[in-house]
């Protein structure tokens, strides 16, 4: 699956956070550190004005302020409920005093005592204050918490309408759809490859959006959802977008897990949304990627469906039945897991045409090959079409993802441009793993995967019911600490009996070499014997290529998404016929295990050899494998290989060297266009 320049794996284009023509996010950690700033220094001049609106008299106890009222010293008092202030005459020590007593110490009799020793020409000599003035104490203490709680309210406002891209009471109720979103996307069909079949169905799709009157004037009308359906990577949402491209459309993506949120009733309300900015601007395309997230089947399982998951999906199918027939919306949805999606999804009227996106073949995969590569600095010399045979089963993630590896593995090599051998070294990483050379090996285990790999070499040179070999290597990769790489010479779409008797004498031929040539076995058929099992118990339960048990479907392997499901699910078979089906995988497995010993030790002579050169060379090709197997020295073989490689390297530095000159020639060949003087009068 081709991608468009600068896009992830989904098609989508990998740009910053902010999408070009939508508002910057708040900045509000510099906001939030401001009016923190602020709130601190109101807080610091209420603290201020509570202490300067304080008397700044001196406490002192009560036998001390009425010794100060006998020697003469106080020319003043006010009494304030049981505090009492005086002011001191100009020479002695304080300005005021203060004090506290007990209510009932202050009587009539006290007080006419007190004023005994005041002086008698003031009128105010003794004055009594009855008001209380709160309002300083009010604003000193609450003040703060109010204005704390207010900034608070707007950075919690302004977060909500980040998270929900709208404004409004309860802004985290809109769509997330943002508005670049909402433009024609610049993704045509030519920007993909590889799922010809797929374009042809969507092709009706945009024919309805560019002119719907063609289609309405005979009462026909197109389907109202589509869903792709297809592996990780294929380039479902390439493929949407290209559809809104090739008609010109506005394009609404919307992801499924987009819909999910803490709130009860989010989801519908977003989806109501989503579907009404839609009709404002139809025609249009509304894009649900990973539709699975919402629509999977209600009440499924023993605990029950999921209330607001359930909401979100009933809001989307109510929306889809209020289309009218002249709405230009057509709804496209993305999943890799249709098994699991609520039947109410793809009947009729709904999602009723399913458009698979499969992994691309041979063809396919060159093409997708091609268009990346258009990306990258490649010599001229290198075969695609051996890349795209090496590659089965690989996405179109996958190829995108191989060719910028190899342009990386160039790049780290110091070369100029990238060559066969850093795309099969791509290929190979992004497959199996990286090369691990660190790995220190003792010689031992050395030898004994030397030989393992060397047995599935000659099985598979030998063999013809198996893929043609391309390479075996002993270089530690991922978990694996040696490979044997198959390149098929075209797409399979399925599996002969003889073919699958082939691979697993392939896959058990490692084991016997370990065997035969250490005298010990070891884990490292862990894998092979993982896989031949697996593919004896299809062959016996689900293809009906046993002879013993005939041409009936044994398998009870199907899987099982809801529990509940799977316990109410009855067996299939009974005990005897289980035993049976063990007997005959254990009988395939161990005839194909003699067989491949037979082919080892008749060919004893050559499987050491090739054990051998791969201890002294770690790689091997197809072509030298054939020439020990037809009886070459492996110490020349080993020679040959050495001087081949250096060849090979100072071929592909002069080649370098030739095609820069010649890149360096044809740009300085380019001359400026002279632009005409701007006209200024």
């Amino acid at each position: 699956m081709n991608k468009e320049k600068n896009t992830n794996n989904d098609g989508s284009k990998k740009k910053g956070g902010n999408h070009e023509g939508s508002p910057p996010p708040p900045k509000l950690g510099k906001q939030f550190l401001v009016w923190m700033v602020l709130i601190a220094g109101v807080m610091v001049l209420l603290m201020f004005f509570r202490q300067t609106t304080e008397d700044d008299a001196v406490e002192v106890d009560l036998l001390t302020f009425e010794r100060n009222l006998e020697r003469g010293l106080i020319e003043s008092m006010e009494i304030k409920d049981t505090d009492v202030t005086a002011s001191l005459i100009p020479d002695a020590q304080y300005e005021k005093i203060t004090t506290t007593v007990k209510s009932s110490y202050l009587d009539s009799q006290k007080i006419d005592e007190w004023k005994k020793h005041l002086p008698k020409d003031r009128d105010d000599a003794l004055t009594f204050d009855e008001s209380v003035n709160i309002w300083p104490m009010v604003l000193a203490n609450v003040l703060p918490v109010l204005i704390l709680l207010l900034v608070l309210m707007y950075f919690l406002k302004r977060q909500m309408q980040a998270a929900g891209g709208g404004a409004g009471s309860f802004p985290f109720s809109k769509s997330k759809v943002e508005a670049n979103r909402h433009k024609k996307p610049d993704v045509t069909f030519d920007d993909v490859a590889g799922v010809d079949e797929a374009k042809e169905e969507l092709q009706e799709t945009v024919e309805f959006l560019k002119n719907p009157k063609r289609f309405q004037k005979i009462g026909g009308r197109t389907p109202r959802g589509v869903l792709l359906v297809g592996h990780p990577g294929t380039g479902k949402t390439l493929l949407s977008k290209a559809v809104a491209g090739e008609a010109g459309v506005p394009f609404f993506s919307l992801s499924g897990s987009d819909f999910v949120e803490l709130f009860v009733g989010v989801g519908a309300s977003r989806a109501r949304d989503l579907f009404s900015k839609a009709k404002e601007n139809q025609p249009c395309i509304i894009f649900l990627d990973e539709i699975d997230a919402v629509g999977r089947k209600r009440g499924a399982g023993l605990g029950g469906g999921h209330d607001e998951r359930e909401q979100t999906l009933n809001a989307i199918l109510s929306e889809m039945d209020g289309f009218e027939r002249q709405d230009g919306i057509i709804v496209i949805a993305a999943t890799n897991r249709p098994d699991v999606l609520d039947q109410a999804l793809l009947r009729p009227g709904r999602f009723d045409r399913q458009i698979v996106v499969d992994l691309p073949d041979l063809k396919g995969r060159e093409e997708i090959l091609k268009v990346h590569a258009q990306r990258i600095r490649l010599a001229k010399d290198v075969p695609l079409s051996v890349i795209a045979r090496g590659t089965p089963g690989f996405s179109g993630a996958d190829l995108e993802a191989l060719i910028n590896e190899g342009a990386l593995i160039a790049g780290k090599s110091g070369k100029e441009r990238v060559e066969l051998l850093d795309l099969e070294e791509a290929r190979d990483k992004v497959r199996f793993g990286r090369q691990k050379k660190s790995r220190v090996m003792s010689d031992e285990d050395r030898e004994m995967t030397a030989y393992h790999e060397a047995g599935h070499a000659l099985i598979a040179l030998l063999n013809p019911d198996v893929e043609p070999l391309h390479k075996v290597s002993i270089i530690p990769r991922g978990v694996a600490l040696g490979m044997t790489m198959m390149l098929p010479e075209k797409d399979k779409y399925g599996m002969r009996k003889r073919e699958c008797l082939g691979t697993i004498q392939l896959q058990m031929a490692g084991r016997v070499a370990e065997s035969i040539f250490c005298e010990d076995i070891s884990s490292g058929a862990k894998d092979d014997i993982e896989n031949a099992t697996k593919l004896a118990r299809k062959m016996i339960t689900q293809w009906g290529m046993s002879e013993k048990l005939g041409a009936v479907n044994y398998s009870n392997e199907d899987e099982h998404v809801f529990l509940g499901n799977e316990i109410a699910r009855p067996r299939e078979h009974g005990e005897h016929i289980a035993q049976q089906i063990d007997e005959e995988i254990h009988s395939l497995l161990q005839d194909s295990y003699e067989k491949a010993r037979e082919i080892i030790e008749k060919h004893k002579d050559q499987v050491q050899g090739i054990g051998q050169a791969l201890l002294e060379l770690e790689t091997l090709d197809n072509e030298d494998v054939k020439k020990i197997v037809e009886g070459k020295n492996v110490d020349e073989l080993v020679q040959e290989n050495r001087t081949r490689l250096a060849e090979q390297k100072k071929k592909s530095k002069v080649s370098e060297e030739k095609e820069t000159q010649q890149d360096n020639e044809q740009e300085s060949d380019v001359r400026p266009v002279p632009q005409p003087a701007e006209n200024t009068a």
